[in-house]
């Protein structure tokens, strides 16, 4: 069985630029954009070159079911543009601190202005280095989630970054 144990943060300031080591465009949809009901999101995603169908436990939270599988890029694309409805674009960037890459994703269009940093964990209490640029942990925020982001994106929020609903 896969499991994902991840972290989600806001960051604090934007130092952390200056220290990513590769930056990728993400283009990405759901086959199940709404989780109501749902024991899974269905996703697929193109990123840069590459395309990717991934299945994973709506359950939110630091540890999850997740199943990620490689699929022609043109199949990516056309599920994307005939499959899904709304579309996330992002921009993933890797900043290697001590042993682990935090991936921080930068939004665009309707997600415009949010900016998530995210750490995958080989156990949910591994102790990891915390960078100075680190903010609010929004792991149990299901707002943050991109599943959540394709049905209410960032800039229809009210009070945009407040404290967890």
């Amino acid at each position: 069985m896969a499991l994902e144990i991840e972290r989600k943060f806001l960051l604090s300031s934007d130092t952390w630029r200056g220290l990513v080591t590769q930056s990728t465009l993400y283009r990405q949809g759901y086959l199940t954009p709404s989780v109501q009901n749902a024991k899974a999101s269905v996703r697929v995603r193109v990123e840069g070159e590459s395309g990717m169908l991934n299945v994973k436990s709506v359950h939110m939270g630091i540890q999850r079911h997740e199943y990620e599988y490689a699929i022609p890029l043109l199949d990516a694309n056309e599920m994307l543009d005939t499959l899904c409805g709304s579309i996330i674009e992002k921009t993933r960037h890797l900043v290697p601190i001590g042993a682990h890459v935090w991936e921080i994703d930068e939004f665009h269009g309707d997600n415009a202005g949010l900016i998530v940093a995210e750490i995958e964990l080989g156990a949910v209490d591994e102790d990891f280095v915390r960078p100075e640029w680190l903010g609010m942990e929004v792991t149990d925020d299901a707002r943050y989630y991109n599943v959540a982001l394709v049905n209410k994106p960032f800039n229809t929020w009210d009070g945009r970054l407040a404290a967890p609903e």
